[in-house]
């Protein structure tokens, strides 16, 4: 079958940056999807995207589907003559063309054909369609007096197969092979003859570099050459490059400065400022300090390139002058000044002021300072103090400072350098992978804050649902359970929870607040799980003891996942499994567990009896202590017994004390098993 390459673009206003990858991805990844339902095959595909367009280029591309075989049953064989005529006519054959088929315990007539394939092009446009009707756009604009909508105005139509335009119309557009250049250095419209002259055409005279991962790679390559002009390093965000790619179609590097006496303001914050607000790269000297020099990537190849230099210097200037007057004005007044201001702001209607959550917060993490053998005076103090940087001008300018301003603020007020450190831990982790608090007041701040915003949500009944989680209780969690397990910290949950609830006043969903906290926080260590490669059914076998220490559940999971590699494991899973059920439907509520070694006939259950007995007494100390993986290392001895018992030893016997007997030995064994998990799941 003949192939030819095909070209679709949607020409726009300037795309949102922050997105654009990720709706270019969308659009190719729709038209791949829509192309392999059509049947239609191809050798490879990729998308291109720029701030003013989207594409997507087929290589060898069938020209048409294959033809393709059905079938379509008709009358059963003893139906009147006239349904089986209607029906063969409704084939559009005669009924000397149809054939009898046995379908079940029936016979039917049965019509056979061969459907031909569609030509690429008459499917092409539907395809496209429906790949931009989902793309992942949240809100969709309309412009003008149409009643389009997109993410931006469109403006012109690409469609290409081979040196053939597509005849159709999308988003109001009719296509057509001619995209258009840079806005600046080339406003002109670009004839393609065929999708191959698209990269080519569009670098020259188009002045555009389409290829998005080829631009990206020219503006780092630019920017590091950038930094070698001023004997500085250049920190390269790789979300910025990003963002920066996506604001250039023609980009060039070029570096500015600002005035020295903006360094004495906190690094962070210029750095956000010069980030957030201007897509900056900031530059570093060997020690890693900041240096007063920024690199900006234009989208324009100036005459004149220290005009652009000195407009964005311009612009920079007041900005960071903004934030060496908030450091300024901020530092007249201590931190411990502004705790009074924070019963003006509402944490959550039911559960009271930031200043009710900080008194609250001050309790449990002095608690659990003691529990881990830290200072609870510097966590009662960094409690106090931890969301007093929320008052001042510079967060309130620059958000995403909360915590670290609060250390810089308490490092002038002369707190002790922990209580300092605490408040700006208090928010690690603050994403998956992040690092955790190093110190053990921010450890205790961490966890304590965590713990009472996801307690009393609960106690009011404000779980997260499927759709919404507001207060982000499900990152929380999982903060809390890395902090516990990474830094080792031997905490039961059921005891910091039921701290946390007694901060609060008789609240709606008070009753079992403990349960239901501790159930949706181990269920955030599924995920945390697999993501570590660690198998579903290892996690559900220690879940399913409910283990309320995290420390411990994890090395639980651990020495389960070690002994499911063994040889052993899988028969010793299963026959764990059998006892399980046979001691579900057998062991009453006052049956023993006692095993009456008279009552020991066969040989192999003696075999299993004694072993049992000295395992039993060498496991237990070890799992007194949380040495699984020694212990399910012994347990696996136990399969040669087992297997043998089961093969050899009637469990449900005729004499009742007999038969009593062997089920107390079997819950021996799987009470031995259950000291780590219940591998049953396995």
């Amino acid at each position: 079958m003949s192939a030819r390459d095909f070209l679709v673009e949607i020409g726009t206003e300037e795309l949102p940056p922050t997105s654009l990858k990720a709706l270019a991805s969308a659009f190719l990844s729709g038209i791949e999807s829509g192309l392999q339902q059509a049947g239609l095959n191809y050798a490879s595909a990729c998308y291109f995207a720029a701030p003013r367009r989207l594409a997507v280029k087929v290589c060898a591309l069938d020209e048409r589907q294959p033809d393709r075989e059905f079938e379509k049953r008709g009358p059963a064989t003893q139906a009147p003559a006239q349904a089986v005529e209607g029906f063969a006519r409704s084939c559009g054959v005669s009924v000397e063309a149809l054939i009898q088929t046995e379908v079940g315990k029936g016979s039917y007539f049965v019509y056979r054909g061969i459907e031909a394939g569609k030509a690429s092009e008459e499917l092409l446009a539907d395809i496209v369609s429906e790949s931009l009707n989902n793309l992942p756009i949240p809100k969709r604009m309309r412009w003008g007096s149409s009643r389009t909508e997109f993410v931006r105005p469109v403006h012109w139509l690409v469609m290409l197969l081979g040196e053939s335009v597509i005849p159709c119309e999308i988003l109001g557009l009719k296509s057509g092979r001619k995209t258009r250049g840079h806005r600046f250095h080339y406003p002109h419209d670009i004839e393609l003859l065929s999708p191959s002259d698209y990269l080519p055409k569009l670098l020259s005279p188009g002045k555009v570099i389409v290829d998005f991962n080829q631009r990206k790679e020219k503006i780092r390559e630019q920017i590091l050459a950038e930094a070698l002009k001023v004997n500085a390093e250049v920190v390269i965000d790789e979300e910025l490059l990003d963002e920066v790619c996506a604001l250039n179609e023609w980009p060039v590097a070029l570096t500015g400065r600002f005035e020295e006496r903006f360094l004495e303001v906190p690094s962070e914050a210029l750095i956000s400022s010069m980030k957030s607000n201007q897509k900056y790269f900031h530059l570093i000297n060997t020690q890693g300090k900041l240096l007063p020099y920024f690199i900006t990537v234009a989208n324009i190849e100036s005459l004149d390139p220290a005009q652009i230099i000195s407009g964005n210097e311009k612009v920079i200037r007041p900005r960071l002058a903004d934030a060496a007057f908030f450091f300024e004005q901020d530092r007249q007044s201590t931190l411990a000044s502004r705790i009074e201001k924070l019963k003006s702001i509402v944490f959550q209607h039911d559960l009271g002021t930031l200043h009710d959550k900080t008194e609250r917060v001050s309790k449990l993490a002095s608690s659990i300072a003691r529990l881990i053998d830290g200072n609870a005076e510097f966590a009662d103090r960094a409690a106090s103090l931890s969301k007093c940087d929320l008052m001042t001008n510079m967060v309130f300018e620059f958000t995403e400072l909360q915590g670290l301003m609060g250390y810089y603020y308490a490092k002038h007020d002369g707190e002790d350098n922990e209580v300092a450190l605490a408040l700006n831990e208090q928010y690690m982790p603050r994403f998956s992978g992040d690092e955790l608090p190093s110190t053990k007041t921010g450890m205790a701040l961490a966890l304590a804050d965590r713990i009472d915003t996801i307690t009393g949500l609960f106690a009011i009944n404000q779980p997260p649902t499927g759709s919404k989680d507001p207060f982000a209780l499900r990152r929380q969690s999982l903060g809390v359970l890395r902090i516990i397990i990474e830094h080792s910290l031997d905490l039961d949950l059921a005891q910091l929870v039921q701290l946390a609830a007694s901060n609060y006043p008789d609240l709606p969903g008070s009753a079992n607040v403990t349960e239901r906290v501790i159930d949706f926080m181990l269920e955030r260590l599924r995920a945390w799980y697999e993501e570590k490669g660690v198998s579903v059914s290892v996690y559900q076998a220690v879940h399913a003891l409910r283990p309320t220490r995290p420390l411990d559940f994890n090395k639980r999971v651990i020495a389960v996942s070690d002994f499911a590699q063994l040889p052993e494991a899988n028969e010793l899973a299963a026959a764990n499994k059998r006892v399980a059920n046979i001691l579900a439907k057998q062991i009453t509520a006052d049956s023993s567990s006692v095993v009456d070694s008279t009552l020991l006939t066969e040989d192999a259950e003696k075999d299993l009896a004694a072993a049992v007995s000295v395992l039993s007494k060498q496991t237990q100390p070890l799992f007194a202590q949380g040495k699984y993986p020694e212990a399910m290392t012994l347990l696996a001895a136990l399969n040669p017994q087992v297997n043998r018992f089961f093969d050899e030893v009637m469990v449900m016997a005729e004499d009742d004390a007999t038969r009593h007997n062997r089920l107390a030995l079997l819950a021996q064994l799987r009470e031995l098993f259950l000291g780590t998990a219940d591998i049953s799941l396995l």
